[in-house]
């Protein structure tokens, strides 16, 4: 194996991008690339370790030994250690032996910027370049009408250690989950699928939220290219690709980011901003440019390297406040002496100015919790710049309210028509993730009170109110079925379930819900609009119902929706409506296919009796914890 031969990437451009955190592309110059320089085949190595004395590679190729390959620092005060290694090829594995200035002290260090990595609990990067030829042409050209905010978005949130595995407990490969997951995500009609993240991760209980490899597919389902040709699947099926991304904190393993050369590199160095008691992992320098850049281009790698439509960004609310989870004394108020972290703040902005600059037809969406103001509006007018928020207060009043008995829910109606006040200040998206169904929270189905029939019953309901609500959807896998037990990430769902009428019910109930969704205008042509939605009546407490209107660009689309929450029916329930036409039921949770009582209307006909407001109204039959839908 030859020695190290001086050689860059880099030019003086780039170096200058990189120091003032403009450098976006930095996967194209970092990490390990195979090449060839002067007719001889091999690897250039290039790594950022400002406070290092010295850097060697060491793999399989040189016995793991330091000293043999020394990499060569930049002149230029960059922190940049490179060189070219002759007869190193993709498949070798390696990792940086770090020798710090500060310290003393040796690490090695997996890199930052692999493209690859042994199965944990092996952490050494692998050398990588294989290619791989898209099939997806067509769904690239139309994304930005399929993935735009006035389309339907219905989101499976996916696990894919846990959706399915065979018969040995196995995880399923990606290969096989091009198979089997997009033929069942297209047969369910969901629009697009989100997985949590792939991202090579250590420690299989952070569910993956615990990063180390943050350029690698995680290797526990085979190659890179197997993710591709996953997504690339997808795609084909006409289904969008969200991809979970945890820009918010990393762990402390040996071999990740923390301490990385003997110095906070990408942590900031004071624990009030660099350490987050929750999760005991370590923050992001926010306002280090070279990790601006970082982050930045890794979030555009996976846009542009995997064809990802959108990438939802995990716990925002941790990274805008510097007293996130913090108690008095534990943290620092920043220069206008309140609790905003600014250098976060504009990272973000200029992430999704960046995102949204570069490629066409794609979303960014905030798991956002607080009520920051417009996280989903653009920079350019004070924003954070997101498409979508997560609208985690419309999820936790639903489910405190459902999880009531229907004898009690006159009395907090509130809870379910609050969210109206509030629901046009942000593209909203309407969650239940796998966050509501662990720790103790019970799965959907058990959260719901009653016997068996009224248990679905509710979770139909539940699901059908969540449909015709504002905004975009999304359910985490096992919901559309109704798991019973709460969610396990090292078992597959209980896809046995399936046997049983009211399961397969709930199961035909998403199916149908979905591609209903997709067939009217009106419940996604201003999904983020007041013009999409009015009420009929939200003060009917008594009976517990709700009737409210969904609204699209042409009047003739328009939808009149009405919810019972309690199991007693409510016949010839007069409802007052905006025009004089006859009206059909178009949908309805109590079906008999679902595992319903069956109580439907006819053809329903106006009289020209005044009825909330309007100069005329229809009697309906509305079901037992049954929500129905009229055009």
């Amino acid at each position: 194996m030859g020695k190290v031969i001086p050689h860059s990437l880099f030019t003086d451009f780039d170096i200058n991008l990189f120091k003032a955190g403009k450098h976006f592309k930095l996967y194209e110059k970092l990490g390990s690339h195979p090449i060839e320089v002067n007719g001889e085949k091999g690897t250039y190595f290039a790594v950022w370790a400002p406070s290092a004395k010295a850097v060697s590679v060491v793999g399989d190729f040189n016995y793991w030994i330091e000293g043999d390959h020394k990499l060569n620092v930049r002149w230029d005060a960059s922190g940049i250690w490179e060189g070219f290694i002759p007869g190193v090829m993709p498949g070798t594995r390696y990792k940086y032996k770090i020798h710090s200035h500060n310290n003393d002290i040796k690490t090695e260090k997996a890199d930052p910027f692999a493209r690859y990595s042994e199965q944990p609990p092996k952490t050494a990067s692998i050398i990588w370049d294989k290619s791989y030829r898209w099939k997806d042409a067509k769904w690239m050209d139309s994304r930005k009408l399929k993935n735009s905010l006035d389309s339907p978005f219905s989101v499976y949130e996916v696990h894919l250690g846990s959706w399915k595995r065979n018969e040995k407990n196995e995880f399923l490969t990606y290969e096989e989950l091009a198979k089997e997951l997009v033929q069942y995500v297209k047969e369910m009609n969901f629009t697009h699928v989100e997985f949590m993240p792939v991202m090579e991760y250590p420690y299989d209980p952070s569910w993956g939220y615990q990063l180390t490899g943050y350029f690698a597919p995680t290797s526990r389902f085979g190659e890179p290219e197997g993710l591709k040709k996953l997504i690339d699947t997808l795609h084909q099926n006409e289904i969008g690709v969200i991809l979970d991304w945890v820009p918010s904190h990393f762990p402390e393993d040996a071999h990740g980011l923390g301490f990385f050369d003997g110095s906070h590199l990408y942590e900031h160095p004071d624990r009030r901003k660099g350490y987050h008691p929750d999760w005991k992992s370590l923050i992001f320098n926010y306002g280090r440019n070279e990790v601006r850049a970082f982050l930045i281009s890794n979030a555009l790698f996976w846009l542009e390297q995997y064809h990802v439509d959108g990438l939802r960004v995990d716990a925002v609310a941790s990274m805008l406040y510097l007293d996130y989870s913090r108690e008095a004394g534990e943290w620092e108020p920043n220069i206008y002496g309140n609790n905003e972290n600014l250098e976060a703040i504009s990272l973000i902005r200029e992430l999704n100015e960046e995102v949204y600059k570069n490629f066409d037809g794609v979303q960014t969406i905030a798991e956002e919790s607080t009520s920051f103001s417009m996280v989903s509006r653009p920079v350019s007018i004070g924003g954070l710049g997101f498409g979508m928020k997560w609208m985690m207060g419309w999820m936790h009043d639903t489910l405190e309210y459902f999880k009531k008995e229907p004898i009690y829910r006159r009395h907090h109606q509130n809870d379910l028509t609050f969210s109206m006040t509030y629901a046009f200040t942000e593209n909203f998206m309407l969650p239940f993730s796998h966050d509501e169904v662990v720790y103790g929270k019970q799965s959907l189905l058990y959260k719901m009170p009653g016997d068996e029939w009224q248990r679905f019953a509710n979770l139909r309901l539940l699901f059908g109110y969540m449909f015709t609500h504002p905004g975009t959807i999304l359910l985490f896998m096992g919901a559309e079925f109704g798991q019973s037990s709460e969610w396990n990430f090292q078992n597959s769902l209980d896809w046995h379930l399936l046997q049983y009428d009211f399961h397969k019910g709930i199961q035909d109930l998403i199916k149908d819900l979905n591609t209903f969704y997709k067939e009217h205008p009106a419940l996604y042509e201003k999904q983020f609009s007041s013009e999409g939605f009015q009420w009929i009546d939200y003060g009917d407490a008594q009976n517990s119902v709700l009737t409210y209107q969904r609204k699209g660009h042409d009047k003739k689309d328009d939808l009149l929706i009405a919810c019972n929450f309690t199991p007693v029916p409510r016949e010839n329930y007069r409802i007052g409506v905006p025009r004089t036409r006859q009206y059909k039921e178009v949908f309805n949770t109590d079906a008999k296919k679902y595992g319903g009582s069956g109580m439907k209307n006819t053809i329903r006909k106006v009289a020209k009796e005044p009825w909330h407001g309007h100069k005329q109204s229809i009697e309906v039959n509305i079901p037992p914890l049954g929500m129905v839908v009229f055009h």
